[in-house]
């Protein structure tokens, strides 16, 4: 079974997305409210796909990929980004995120973004951009 940790300052947002990944196959191990968490959780659950928020308060999704990917080089992470973040969604693929959902959730693309980042399925002409 895939293991997918979400990370959102939202914990309407966490709830959302959880039910999507869990309707969609996959098991969420933990959940995160912010990027400090997140980095701690990772480390003690490893799970295969992490959803980072971009935005959080005390550390935010980029930072939190950085040290995140600093420490677990192979780590598959994916944004999770609100219209109009696309400088901060850059600055999180160059960081090492290997993908980006847009928010509102779309259950079809959550589950391809998944499916994408870990090799399980060939990129679709859907696009977020």
């Amino acid at each position: 079974m895939i293991k997918v940790m979400i990370v959102d300052d939202s914990h309407v947002m966490r709830t959302i997305l959880n039910k999507i990944i869990v309707e969609s196959g996959f098991e969420v191990v933990c959940e995160a409210a912010t990027g400090f968490e997140a980095i701690q959780l990772y480390a003690e659950y490893h799970p295969d796909i992490v959803t980072m928020d971009i935005t959080m308060p005390d550390l935010d999704g980029v930072h939190a990929v950085t040290k995140i990917m600093q420490r677990f080089p192979n780590a598959k992470i994916i944004m999770c980004s609100a219209m109009g973040q696309k400088p901060l969604v850059i600055d999180a693929v160059l960081a090492g995120a290997k993908d980006f959902i847009v928010k509102p959730f779309e259950a079809e693309r959550v589950k391809e973004s998944v499916l994408k980042v870990l090799g399980l399925a060939t990129p679709s002409a859907h696009s977020d951009k």
